[in-house]
């Protein structure tokens, strides 16, 4: 295919997939049900699936995951959410992102499925059904699934895994899953059905391990696997992924490893789950793109992520540190501040280019307190420009607070292909 006809293409997929964001979000099953129903149900035709859920950790775990399943030579799908900077990050088949026009191909199925059936998907519910089907007509043995959001009524769910996992619960997007932590960890523990292998993390807050066993026990799965600090020192080094907390995702994406190779009936051995662990790649997670001065840009977006984001840089030896800062406004920005803000030097915060972006002097508002000395910038590129002249040749920045601005970053340092115009799950 021509370049130009690729670009149509992808074209006419964003297009596709914008007007479907007019459906908001909408957390229910029964679309997703019967459109999958509709095509045919194209999950019967993988081996297993493995759905990962988690407030942290879910995309590091699925990738984790993924790669050794690839690494023990076994044809994988990996569908997560959300994309640093282009669509089709979302989708990949034993390593390699989908080509728009596989992805348009799918979409269209889908679209002609839902129509048939009456039904109007959202926005993220297209995007999943999309990834099953091109999964399913690729040949894909293991689907590995990353819950875009809760749980119990995501689109993922519908899909019906054999081994699912929640990697930890803490304190995020509290005005669609409840207030406290027991009522994140129902809706996370949802994903959790009768005859499944099951796995319960360690990256999240602790007092929410029981809440999670309660609930996978409630709802009668078949063998549970509870990560421990013995599993999490058993991990083999080196990790493809950095930061002192992928270990525990890393032994969560074990564990998920342990059932599907009991249900595959296929034994997948010590050497291959330390290749797999090795070669593992995610960009924005805690993932260093320049030196002189090192620039890290990591994902961050909630309180407990950015204290373990501050965990792994107290490791990190460097003259300065500088904070790029920007945050989304629907997340406590004064606590991912107050837990960045200690582990640095300068402080500069930004917005990026989204329509969620929280305004830069709101933010600097927010983050007054843990930095009182802050600095600001119009925009990433401004932001990435005065934090590196901050830090000097010997010093650090860290890019932090949204996967949004990590995309913008990887744009800029990493010459990231971006979509023409930005799209992303839109708001409820």
């Amino acid at each position: 295919m021509s370049a130009a006809a690729e670009d149509r293409d992808y074209r006419e997929l964003l297009a596709r997939m914008y007007a479907a964001r007019r459906f908001g979000m909408r957390l229910e099953l029964d679309r997703m049900v019967a459109c999958l129903d509709r095509l045919g149900r194209p999950q019967s035709r993988f081996a297993a699936v493995a759905q990962v859920a988690g407030t942290n950790g879910k995309g590091s775990t699925a990738a984790f995951t993924e790669s050794v399943l690839r690494a023990a030579g076994l044809r994988t799908g990996l569908y997560s959410s959300p994309h640093l900077s282009r669509l089709t990050e979302r989708f990949r088949v034993s390593g390699e992102e989908l080509a728009p026009a596989a992805l348009l191909e799918a979409d269209r199925a889908v679209a002609s499925a839902a129509g048939a059936a009456g039904i109007e998907l959202t926005f993220f519910e297209r995007l999943t059904a999309m990834a099953v089907l091109a999964f399913a007509e690729r040949g894909v043995e293991v689907a590995v699934l990353e819950v875009g959001l809760g749980g119990r009524l995501d689109a993922t769910t519908a899909v019906g895994a054999g081994v699912a996992a929640v990697t930890g619960v803490a304190l995020d997007h509290q005005e669609h899953l409840g207030s406290t932590l027991a009522e994140i960890a129902r809706e996370k523990a949802g994903i959790f059905r009768a005859g499944q292998g099951a796995v319960v993390g360690a990256s999240g807050e602790p007092e929410a391990v029981a809440l999670l066993c309660d609930e996978a026990r409630r709802a009668g799965v078949a063998a549970l696997t509870v990560v421990d600090v013995g599993a999490i020192a058993a991990v083999p080094a080196p990790l493809g992924l950095a930061g002192a907390h992928q270990p525990a995702n890393a032994a969560c994406a074990l564990a998920v490893i342990d059932h599907l190779a009991a249900r595959l009936a296929r034994p997948i051995s010590g050497e291959e789950r330390a290749r797999g662990l090795a070669s593992c790649r995610l960009p924005g997670r805690f993932e260093q793109v320049a030196s002189s001065p090192a620039i890290i840009i990591d994902g961050a977006h909630n309180p407990q992520a950015a204290r373990a984001v501050a965990g792994a840089l107290r490791r990190v030896a460097a003259a300065r540190r500088v904070l790029v800062l920007a945050v989304s406004s629907d997340k406590d920005a004064a606590a991912i501040a107050g837990a960045l803000a200690g582990c640095v030097d300068e402080v500069v915060v930004t917005a990026t280019a989204h329509e969620r972006a929280m305004p830069v002097e709101e933010l600097a508002a927010a983050a007054l307190e843990a930095a009182p000395g802050l600095r600001r910038a119009p925009d990433t590129a401004a932001a990435l420009a005065l934090a590196r002249g901050l830090a000097g040749p010997d010093g650090l920045v860290l890019v932090a607070g949204s996967l949004f601005l990590a995309g913008e970053a990887r744009v800029i340092l990493c010459g990231d292909r971006a979509d023409p115009s930005p799209i992303s799950d839109p708001l409820p």
